[in-house]
């Protein structure tokens, strides 16, 4: 059975903005509010400045230098970082999704450092995000970084907004984005596909 929560302002809470607060602790209190609750009650007075603290951290996030090059000790080779978990927001619900991510690229005379995988992805990840255009945006920062053209990303998630509301099934969604060499049905991307599955935890 559905329950409608109807706002309440009839109980003498106050929702209005308090000066000197981060607005967000204001945004906060004003939802606890309308869903019913007292937001000045044990277990809730402290949640509006944790809650404003959370969101301008995860805005905020600050992936530091992402361009450290090494030398190859080959040219086209295939590089392959796989599984770096990150998490994101659904724009269409603002709730949580993770992403399994798998990035590869062939390098050229330098590869990139590979905490700097993990870095652009999470640089990606902390906003509000589709898990489309996650993929998509990290593809496109290697390639510029890199100079590569032959760069590849999979991204294995799962969404709140699907697992916790509407249906409440449990599902993952792949997402990809192959450039160059892996654009097209080829020995280069049977030999991604191959490699990626069989050392990804994800398929074990």
């Amino acid at each position: 059975m559905a329950v409608t929560l109807e706002p309440s302002h009839s109980d003498g809470l106050s929702v209005e903005p308090v000066p000197g607060n981060d607005p967000l602790e204001d945004v906060a209190r004003r939802l606890l509010v309308e869903i019913g609750e007292d937001p000045t009650r044990d277990g809730l007075a402290d949640t509006p400045r944790r809650y404003a603290k959370w969101w301008r951290e995860f805005v905020g996030y600050d992936p530091g230098n992402v361009e450290t090059r090494f030398d190859s000790v080959s040219d086209n080779q295939l590089v392959i970082i796989s599984d770096m978990l990150v998490w994101s927001l659904c724009e269409h619900h603002l709730l949580p999704f993770n992403c399994a991510l798998s990035v590869a690229y062939r390098s050229d005379a330098s590869i990139l450092g590979l905490s700097k995988f993990a870095r652009i992805a999470h640089k990606h990840a902390h906003k509000l995000q589709v898990q489309e255009r996650l993929v998509a945006d990290i593809a496109a920062e290697v390639s510029e970084i890199t100079g590569a053209k032959d760069v590849a990303v999979i991204g294995r998630g799962e969404h709140l907004c699907m697992t916790m509301r509407g249906i409440r099934t449990g599902a993952r969604v792949t997402s990809a984005v192959f450039g160059g060499v892996f654009e097209h049905d080829g020995p280069e991307r049977s030999q991604l596909m191959t490699l990626s599955q069989n050392y990804s935890p994800l398929h074990r």
